[in-house]
């Protein structure tokens, strides 16, 4: 099968720096080569969604995240916050980056059960 959209869940932040490197850094790549990426943000990922958090992230030898994220944003890859994980960190949508959005797990599930998708998890 050949797959035509890629969904990356990313559990970890600045907690897990080089996991949570590596799920951004998957998603930019994919996003540069034409694949269709959906980007979750979940537990201490998500305050990756709110302006200038990716500022403070660093990890020796990684991409920047802003040049990550602005690389997902620009190349037409979705963000997405999970509402439980923006409610227990009270971020709104409001709050969000420009083209972020907050979404569900019913969504989720949607969107990795759909024909062509490939899900990663990190």
């Amino acid at each position: 099968m050949a797959y035509k959209k890629l969904v990356i869940k990313v559990t970890a932040g600045a907690d897990a720096p080089e996991r949570c490197s590596q799920a951004f850094t998957v998603a930019a790549v994919a996003v540069a080569s034409g694949v269709e990426v959906s980007l979750w943000l979940t537990g201490e990922s998500s305050w990756f969604a709110l302006p200038g958090r990716a500022a403070e992230f660093a990890l020796p030898h990684a991409a920047p995240l802003p040049e990550l994220i602005e690389g997902i944003r620009v190349g037409g890859g979705m963000i997405t916050v999970c509402t439980q994980c923006a409610a227990r960190r009270d971020i709104e949508e409001k709050d969000l980056i420009e083209g972020a959005r907050i979404a569900g797990a019913q969504v989720f599930v949607s969107e990795i059960m759909a024909d062509g998708v490939q899900a990663l998890v990190y």
